[in-house]
């Protein structure tokens, strides 16, 4: 019989998987931010949360140019860094959303959609990364945009908190459609999602 060492797994993270890990802690530090200002409606949490995703970003940059320069990429890091982004730059931003006030019916549908297409935009890079070298060690090109441009749509939030245009106040108002909420300004999270998912090729910097 088999016998697990303690911790046997964590000895098998390479450097870069430990900042891969960091920008998962950064997004869920995020969502409890969030939470946090759902109960206490003190708004500073709502700046926790702004501030820990663009550190995720650095995290999330920063695994990627460890596992190169260390030469230590695997498909282990592949999926975490996956499962990390999964997080901080789909749902994170979709709950954040939710927060800022985007807590209609069809905003939540709109928010589910985001997140689905994230997931899928990820899964499919996965699936083609080998493809997309081209016989390089590094991928030349995205096919649609990168889930961390979801922090374009953060920094709208951001600035609605800023200028106190949250909740009632959101821009663009509130419409009610067959009696349920609905606050144009998800949409942009609907062209975000749409964007990720389309075929449309980024070349990667």
């Amino acid at each position: 019989m088999t016998q697990h060492k303690p911790f046997s797994m964590i000895r098998e993270f390479h450097l870069a998987d430990w900042f891969t890990l960091s920008n998962a802690f950064c997004g869920v530090g995020a969502l409890f931010s969030v939470m946090t200002y759902l109960q206490t409606s003190a708004v500073l949490h709502l700046y926790f949360a702004f501030a820990l995703l663009p550190l995720a970003l650095v995290f999330d940059i920063l695994d990627g140019r460890i596992a190169r320069w260390r030469k230590q990429s695997s498909a282990m890091g592949r999926e975490l860094d996956s499962l990390a982004d999964v997080i901080s730059f789909g749902v994170a931003p979709a709950v954040l959303a939710y927060g800022f006030g985007m807590q209609g019916l069809y905003d939540r549908i709109v928010l589910v959609y985001f997140v689905a297409c994230g997931v899928s935009r990820l899964a499919r890079y996965n699936i083609t990364a080998e493809k997309l070298t081209e016989g390089g060690d590094k991928v030349r090109y995205f096919e649609g945009t990168p889930i961390p441009t979801s922090l374009l749509l953060v920094a709208v939030l951001a600035a609605g908190v800023w200028h106190g245009a949250l909740g009632a106040e959101m821009w663009f108002g509130t419409l009610f459609i067959g009696g349920f909420q609905f606050h144009p300004l998800v949409l942009m999270f609907a062209v975000s999602g749409s964007l990720m998912i389309s075929r449309i090729r980024i070349p990667k910097l």
